[in-house]
């Protein structure tokens, strides 16, 4: 079973060589691209986008164009002949009207300005999400080093181990030691078997863990790069907390989405305000019509004669009996002759409107000064952040400096220990001892040079340095 599974990791390991490797710059591009919550905050920023750009155009003048055709039954007084009537009538309506707002208190400038903040503060966020969504495949992508080097570790004690099983084998056989050491160092080998077991699966969830991230549904042809890392303590003493935090306030997206948050609060404050001025406005339209009851008169025709009257004489008077002769005036003439012109001036004045107003300034007022403690939150956090991630930087820096002694130590013990064993000169339990000093010592080593690097990384990242290698 153990050479089984010995056999499976080279195999796995070979298969691992013929991959496609990926370093971290391609692993962050990728996660970036098909991350949906960025794409869907980018298709939200998209739509504050648009109703910036609405509000701007509120300010332009309206237009609007309009027709009507309209069939009358019943008795009716026709608006283009102001005679009644009683039958049917056709009319028709055509008209343009415009409508534009002179002046408001400022509360339309301070409307669009306070929309244009509120979508570069969106900008920002998205920016933002970007940025933690690298800093976390970063984050993920450290991981998966540190765990297959771990596992190198754990692979390389169990193949020493091996190699010493033969030699106490040959040893006892001679005699030289006794039988129960060979059972000692069996019983350590099977306990690193399962270290490399677990250590194996470790790399393997923090590989999982990075293709989540990355959104990356293919489970084959993908490895990561194993960077050469050197650890150099100039990198972290060059600058200061203060240096960062100075540098951070200046790039950092969430500070700046801060900053607009106010700035749109502080416009939406002035434009509440300015809602207690009057407002003037102007208004236009032109428009012009047909009726079915508009006649042309062509002339006048004698049907008859009345009697209208009596002369003293006692003769008639007679009037003479007459009807009009007309025609349905052309649609042409009446589009020309109907026509109306308007223009007017609306103006008003706020004086009492159920406290809505009053209302709106008092929230306005405390939306404001919430902002402005937000955004002082965002910049105190932001110190903290940095100066705790500086503080966990040196600390990993004096723990590896401290590491890298043991390690020295821990393997000059070991390797004057596996000397002395072999010869028979110290039991299976101190070798055994020695050996695990030498793998604590590793482990702590390799702890402390990723959790290092890992802060550096943090701090680089408020910086706005490329989190590369």
């Amino acid at each position: 079973m153990r050479k089984f599974y010995i056999f499976s990791l080279l195999i796995i390991s070979f298969a691992a060589t013929s991959q496609n490797t990926w370093d971290l710059q391609q692993c962050v591009d990728y996660a970036l691209k098909h991350n949906i919550s960025i794409q869907q905050s980018e298709l939200n920023n998209q739509i504050n986008k648009n109703n910036a750009t609405q509000t701007k155009a509120s300010i332009l003048p309206s237009l609007n164009a309009g027709a009507a055709h309209t069939y009358n039954f019943g008795r009716t007084i026709d608006r283009y002949t102001n005679t009644f009537a009683n039958t049917q009538v056709l009319s028709q309506n055509f008209y343009i009207s415009s409508n534009l707002l002179l002046w408001s208190g400022m509360s339309q400038y301070n409307t669009i300005k306070a929309t244009q903040y509120g979508y570069l503060s969106g900008v920002e966020n998205v920016k933002q999400l970007r940025n933690d969504l690298s800093l976390n495949v970063a984050t993920a992508y450290i991981n998966v080093i540190y765990c297959d080097e771990f596992f190198k570790i754990a692979k390389n004690q169990f193949d020493i181990t091996k190699q010493q099983l033969d030699r106490t084998k040959i040893l006892a056989d001679a005699g030289t030691l006794a039988q129960s050491a060979v059972y000692d160092i069996k019983a350590q080998m099977a306990n690193e078997e399962v270290n490399v077991i677990t250590a194996d699966n470790n790399y393997q969830l923090a590989m999982l863990s990075l293709r989540q991230l990355m959104n990356l549904d293919s489970l084959n042809n993908f490895n990561v790069v194993r960077p050469d890392i050197d650890v150099q303590s100039a990198d972290l003493i060059s600058s200061s907390v203060q240096n960062i935090y100075e540098t951070a306030l200046k790039n950092q997206p969430s500070i700046k989405s801060a900053e607009y948050k106010l700035m749109q609060a502080e416009k939406n404050l002035a434009a509440s305000r300015g809602r207690v001025s009057p407002t003037l406005s102007m208004t236009g339209s032109i428009g012009t019509g047909y009726s079915g009851l508009a006649k042309n008169i062509q002339g006048v025709n004698i049907i008859g004669y009345d009697t209208t009257a009596i002369t003293t004489g006692g003769q008639y008077v007679l009037s003479p009996k007459t009807e009009l002769v007309t025609q349905p005036k052309p649609f042409n003439d009446q589009f020309k002759d109907n026509v109306n012109k308007s223009l007017g001036f609306t103006l008003s004045v706020p004086i009492f409107n159920g406290l809505s107003t009053y209302t709106s300034i008092k929230n306005s007022q405390l939306n404001a000064l919430n902002a402005k403690y937000s955004h002082d939150l965002a910049e105190q956090n932001l110190y903290k952040t940095i100066a705790q991630a500086y503080a966990n930087a040196r600390a990993a820096l004096n723990k590896y400096g401290a590491s890298k002694a043991s390690v020295d130590a821990s393997q000059q013990s070991f390797n004057y220990a596996q000397q002395k064993f072999n010869v028979g000169a110290i039991s299976a339990f101190d070798f055994n001892s020695a050996k695990t000093r030498l793998v604590n010592a590793q482990s702590n080593l390799l702890q402390s040079k990723y959790d290092y690097l890992f802060k550096l990384k943090v701090l680089d990242f408020y910086q706005g340095k490329p989190l590369t290698f």
